[in-house]
């Protein structure tokens, strides 16, 4: 690892700052997109706009999410993480409090882009300077621990969003988002190491392309990422579908459809502490290892239960939980692995990784998608155990291209 911090094996108060100022501006960011959508028919209605732009605002929010990563990866490589990532907490916090002065739909929508710029700051910098400050059991479980916060997001903010409404108007959310930031850069200005080093060479479109060039060749590099995107495809398909296949064609009310996702997450938050548990006690293969069984079982009883039985919910919901623990234990490790599987600055390498997993995701969700409409819950979940089969044969890949690892 070239780094000039030496990776801390224990916490104090003050460490211990650092990544939870991280996971509050993750949490912010998350809640962010969260909370508003419940909130965007008053948003349209006082803008005297149509009802397409609501599902506009989520596609700008993400869109800026995507487009950047590729670049500020490779600048903090260069300038430092420190600098970038407190420029991108800022820039967070400004265009919140822009929003409250927006006088269009226009407008609203180009502060959404603007915002979503944050989610570039927290793969391609943030998780980067997390690997690089801390050990390597340290790191897997601080990751493992902030999973499980913000998952909360997904699970909390639209009901959230749905209460603040009732009391507040929905341009208040934003001055509470740019308020839970401003702590969090308050927390990382105090506590963040820096940890990339600056060689003085200034910012090279070319070198970039050079260091991208280097890292999409190394092949244990892509396996790992397709390894993280394939393994958790099965979930983001569901989490994107799961609304049409419970509501709207199974007939369920929406608090049906929220307490059949609970089990779901309760399980990616227990293969998370499980995790947790085990980093820095055994090898870091090994919790991939054991998370492998219940993704391939878990998948396994989600496809049986959905192609030979009809309405089959138990045998479904059960087998996505098993799964989901699977993918708890499975994750964080294997990221760290694909992280440091080149020797190209972390930001960088943690850029590429996001852009390769945001395109299976991308390209598995559509799939998956189509799937659905062709062939209901069948295909669907044959799909996704498909999907993470792959994954798994990945996963086997991955770890025996390095003997030492295993």
């Amino acid at each position: 690892m070239s780094s000039v911090f030496q990776p801390v094996a224990q916490l104090n108060r003050r460490q211990w700052l650092f990544p939870l100022s991280l996971v509050l501006f993750e949490f912010a960011t998350y809640i962010a997109h969260d909370m508003i959508q419940p909130g965007m028919l008053q948003v349209i209605n006082d803008f005297n706009a149509s009802a397409d732009w609501v599902s506009t605002s989520l596609t700008a929010y993400l869109c800026c999410g995507i487009m950047l990563q590729w670049l500020l990866g490779p600048l903090s490589d260069r300038m430092g993480r420190r600098p970038v990532l407190l420029t991108g907490v800022a820039f967070f916090v400004v265009t919140c409090l822009g929003t409250l002065l927006t006088q269009s739909i226009e407008q609203f929508i180009l502060m959404r882009f603007l915002q979503g710029m944050s989610l570039c700051f927290i793969g391609a910098v943030g998780y980067a300077a997390i690997q690089e400050a801390f050990s390597e059991g340290l790191s897997i479980k601080l990751m493992a621990l902030m999973a499980n916060i913000t998952l909360i997001a997904p699970l909390l903010g639209p009901l959230a969003g749905a209460a603040f409404i009732h009391y507040a108007p929905w341009k208040a959310m934003f001055g509470l988002f740019a308020l839970v930031s401003l702590l969090a850069w308050w927390g990382l200005w105090r506590s963040m190491p820096e940890t990339a080093p600056r060689d003085g060479q200034p910012f090279s479109l070319r070198r970039v392309l050079t260091d991208y060039q280097q890292v999409l060749s190394n092949k244990r590099m892509v396996l790992g990422s397709l390894s993280i995107g394939l393994v958790t495809l099965p979930l983001l398909a569901w989490v994107a579908q799961s609304p049409v296949i419970i509501i709207q064609d199974a007939g369920m009310s929406p608090l049906q459809y929220g307490g059949l996702q609970v089990p779901i997450f309760a399980g990616l938050i227990a293969g998370n502490l499980i995790l947790s548990q085990l980093s820095g006690k055994v090898n870091v293969t090994t919790p991939i290892w054991l998370g492998v069984i219940p993704v391939v079982l878990g998948l396994v009883i989600t496809a049986v239960s959905a192609t030979f039985f009809d309405h089959a919910w138990a045998g479904i919901i059960a087998g996505l939980s098993l799964y989901a623990l699977g993918s708890g234990l499975v994750n964080a490790g294997l990221y760290r692995l694909t992280l440091f599987s080149s020797p190209i600055g972390k930001g960088t390498v943690a850029a590429a990784l996001g852009l390769i997993t945001i395109v299976v995701f991308a390209l598995g969700i559509e799939i998956a998608k189509q799937l659905y409409f062709a062939g209901g819950n069948s295909l669907f979940t044959q799909f996704g155990l498909l999907a993470g089969a792959a994954g798994v044969i990945c996963i086997m890949m991955f770890l025996q291209g390095d003997p030492a690892k295993l």
